[in-house]
């Protein structure tokens, strides 16, 4: 630690060191592993990992060996929750290029996470450096055709202690997981749960914040639309408790009859997704007015009942963009158009993947080029 005219100078941003995996997984069998690898449930070789402290900032940057991570039972994550986390993915290319798509978005997004939960923040420029790393450490785990590499960065409080007040030493780190497609039934729109008792998040809480706090709220109401034969829930307004918010791990848009689209609007309680915003970005790039305004679960029957609701659809890094085929509540059940996937729904789809995996002009610097 150093300082400079009064104030504590970091050291310069750490080296990272490469530790050779002593026995990486066999050629054939990671293929036999990503020819269908489901979501989550592949790991690949390696992992990357950088520790802070209030005294050392960050440093120790090391791209070595996934494994269990040692933690005291003390340690500040396992009793008060401070961890945040992302979720991006890595594309091949056709002509074999990997890229990935806006992780400088991610980045400024999980600083808005740490500010949240009193975490340190993490450079942008080194945590997009730290995912080239493990990208270019396992390349060859991602998958041919539609799959990706799904990358996971994380930071965990790990500081022993049993007061109540932010650590002072965190852990970063990456983990990576060859996926397939999010939904088992990823050519069919979904059916969702509207949960109108249990909220996700309210004025003031950490709704906007990417942590593992939010997704844990949602288990239940999840739970509960399984039992009903959903693939997710659609979670309402913690005070009035009939604005339409996010699902549990997506947001949500709204096609009407006039070729508009309505999302719910940020404000503290939802997650400003990165698919959203690209969504927003090529819709209105085809001249369709978006609006990010409220939209009540009254008006979301009665418009979807005379048809001036034309689709539905979820968005986020994991599914992309999925359809709503139909939506179940406690007062009955309601199709949206035909019950199928909406042209439009398709269009931004198709639109954006071919973006992702490099396969139309990027006008907007989305894509990240790793190797």
């Amino acid at each position: 630690m150093r300082k400079a005219c009064g104030r504590i100078a970091w050291p310069r941003r750490p080296v990272f060191k490469t530790v050779p995996h002593p026995a990486p997984t066999a050629s054939a069998r990671r293929l036999e592993l990503i020819r269908e690898p489901g979501f989550g449930r592949v790991f690949t070789d390696h992992m990357v990992t950088i520790r802070y402290s209030e005294a050392m900032g960050w440093h120790d940057a090391v791209v070595g060996r996934r494994g269990p991570i040692m933690l005291d039972p003390a340690a500040a994550v396992l009793h008060y929750a401070q961890e945040i986390f992302e979720g991006l993915k890595a594309y091949r290319t056709d002509d074999g290029r990997v890229l990935l798509f806006q992780p400088q978005a991610n980045a400024r997004r999980f600083q808005r996470s740490a500010a949240r939960l009193a975490m340190p923040s993490l450079p942008e420029a080194l945590f997009v450096e730290a995912l080239e790393q493990l990208v270019r450490a396992d390349a060859a785990w991602i998958p041919q055709g539609d799959g990706s590499l799904y990358l996971r960065p994380f930071m965990i409080a790990t500081e022993a202690f049993l007061g109540v007040k932010p650590s002072s030493e965190y852990l970063f780190a990456i983990i990576a997981s060859p996926v397939g497609s999010y939904f088992k039934t990823a050519a069919e729109p979904l059916s969702v749960w509207v949960s109108e008792d249990l909220s996700r998040a309210g004025p003031g809480g950490a709704g906007a914040a990417k942590c593992g706090g939010n997704y844990a709220a949602s288990l239940l109401a999840q739970a509960e639309a399984a039992r009903r034969g959903c693939e997710q829930v659609v979670f309402l307004d913690a005070v009035e408790r009939r604005w339409v918010e996010e699902l549990g791990g997506m947001n949500v848009f709204f096609v009407f009859d006039d070729g508009s689209l309505r999302t719910p609007p940020l404000g503290g309680t939802i997650l400003d997704g990165i698919t959203r915003s690209a969504v927003i970005t090529l819709a209105r790039g085809r001249g369709l007015e978006v609006r990010e305004a409220g939209y009540c679960l009254a008006d979301w029957r009665d418009d979807a009942r005379t048809g001036r609701l034309r689709e539905a659809f979820a968005c986020g890094t994991a599914a992309v963009v999925a359809a709503i085929g139909q939506v179940k509540t406690a007062e009955g059940d309601f199709a949206i158009g035909d019950g199928g996937e909406g042209a439009l729904t398709a269009q931004l789809r198709a639109q954006l993947v071919d973006i992702q995996r490099g396969r139309s002009a990027d006008s907007h610097g989305w894509t990240h080029l790793v190797a």
